[in-house]
């Protein structure tokens, strides 16, 4: 009988694992938890509604719920034990542990709430330190006030105290004050019971308010309605498509023009290059800003036109309220300057994986230049411009500080310049996040129109 030879198990390499864990965690601490942050809050409100509860405690059961912005009707108040700090939207009220003798002179003690306590004897600090019962006002008020065994109006009766009898004040209970409230919401239901008063806007009369917000969230619609409803949302996404409509094209023209001076190799191809890859070394902002300077009244193109003697004594302006089309005549211009070279470097790239030979066969046939770039090089260039597209399309999406800069973002407004709007200046980032969710979606679906309009011969045979 023959031996059979051992098998040895073939080990799992889990060394690639180890090396691409690092960038796998980065990813999800830096990029994929923040915008799942930023979608959940497009489309969930954690103040929707606030919670009424049987009895003014935390832990009492919830009888019912009614979202910010109803008015209620306030029948009651109870001051209850501060869970917390104290804010300044916390409406609170004090209550004395008092010691002194009741009428028949036993000693007693007990809480007091501070209205019924007038202090006379403070600490160096201003701690009250004794005070005598302040008297009651009224033909049939009750002398007397009660002494409870706990800071709370409900709390039982332990004793009571005769009107300015002198008392020693110990221990201080701070405590938040729940209204008893009753709502009719928007479908005609009447929800009642007890809120804390750090959400209720009690109103001067004491007998009506407003909830100001709620402690539980909800998924809506509310936040994207919002930035539908916005006065600036209809300009700012009609200049964003314009721009793009504009500047796309022009970039692309001029970057394969670009692309094919480098890569003919004349002489003194490497100063081309770097000239052309100057402005990538620019920020936004830097890029805005200069741009500005020479479309400024007294600024570098008046100049020119004023030593040519092309303008009167009054210089035009270009960057004013009544130019909208100057300024995006100089935004178009800034972000070709300034983005073009992006582009270039790309194609570039794309030229470079041509192989020479197959120019040199087309030439050898017959083809003139255009020939070539038309039937050769444009075709073969299809991958190198999918992505240069899918990436500058999302970049002019997200165009922003030339926008700033040449218009101050109130003429002339873009997507990205309404999400800091809403998040820096309106303090929303609700409704920030819904704007960021919408360009998020337009790069989306752009970048599928992309990869399904230009398609490479490998791609169209696979699907």
């Amino acid at each position: 009988m023959e031996e059979l030879e051992p098998t040895t198990k073939r080990r799992r390499n889990l060394t690639p694992y180890l090396l691409i864990s690092p960038a796998l965690l980065f990813l999800a601490a830096f990029f994929a938890y923040p915008m799942f942050q930023g979608l959940i809050l497009a489309v969930y409100d954690d103040e929707a509604v606030l919670p009424l509860l049987a009895e003014p405690s935390l832990s009492g059961e919830r009888v019912g719920e009614v979202p910010p912005g109803t008015r209620v009707t306030i029948f009651a108040q109870q001051g209850n034990q501060l869970d917390g700090e104290i804010t300044a939207d916390l409406l609170t009220e004090q209550w004395f542990f008092v010691t002194g003798d009741d009428p028949d002179g036993a000693a007693v003690e007990g809480w007091a709430p501070e209205t019924r306590v007038r202090v006379r004897d403070e600490a160096a600090d201003g701690t009250p330190l004794g005070g005598t019962i302040r008297p009651k006002l009224g033909e049939n008020a009750d002398p007397l006030t009660p002494l409870r065994g706990e800071p709370s109006e409900r709390a039982d009766v332990v004793a009571e105290l005769d009107e300015r009898a002198p008392v020693a004040i110990g221990e201080i209970a701070v405590l938040e004050v729940w209204f008893d409230v009753e709502a009719v919401t928007d479908d005609g239901t009447v929800t009642a019971g007890w809120a804390p008063s750090r959400f209720v806007r009690a109103f001067e009369s004491g007998e009506e308010g407003v909830v100001d917000r709620g402690t539980d969230g909800q998924f809506t619609s509310r936040f994207i309605e919002k930035m539908l409803d916005d006065r600036f949302f209809g300009p700012a996404w009609r200049t964003t498509l314009l721009l793009m409509v504009i500047i796309i094209p022009l970039q692309f023209a001029l970057a394969i023009i670009m692309a094919l001076v480098i890569h003919a190799r004349p002489k003194g191809t490497s100063g081309f290059l770097y000239v052309f890859s100057l402005p990538m070394g620019m920020s936004d902002l830097a890029v805005g800003i200069l741009f500005f300077s020479i479309f400024t009244s007294s600024g570098l193109l008046n100049s020119v036109l004023d030593a040519f003697g092309l303008i009167g004594d009054t210089p035009p302006t270009y960057l004013g309220a009544d130019t909208r089309n100057w300024i995006i005549a100089a935004i178009v211009l800034a972000e070709l300057w300034r983005a073009t070279s992006i582009v270039m470097v790309i194609v570039v790239s794309g030229l470079q994986a041509i192989p020479d030979e197959t120019l040199e066969a087309a030439e050898l046939f017959g083809a003139s230049y255009w020939q070539r770039v038309r039937y050769i090089i444009l075709p073969l260039l299809k991958p190198s411009l999918q992505v240069a597209l899918i990436l500058r399309t999302i970049l002019a999406f997200q165009v922003f500080a030339v926008v700033i800069a040449l218009g101050g973002g109130e003429i002339v407004t873009v997507l990205a310049n309404e999400t800091y709007r809403q998040y820096f200046e309106l303090r929303d980032n609700n409704v920030a996040s819904a704007y960021a969710v919408f360009i998020l979606l337009l790069s989306l679906a752009s970048s599928i129109f992309y990869l399904r309009a230009v398609r490479t011969e490998n791609e169209g045979a696979a699907s």
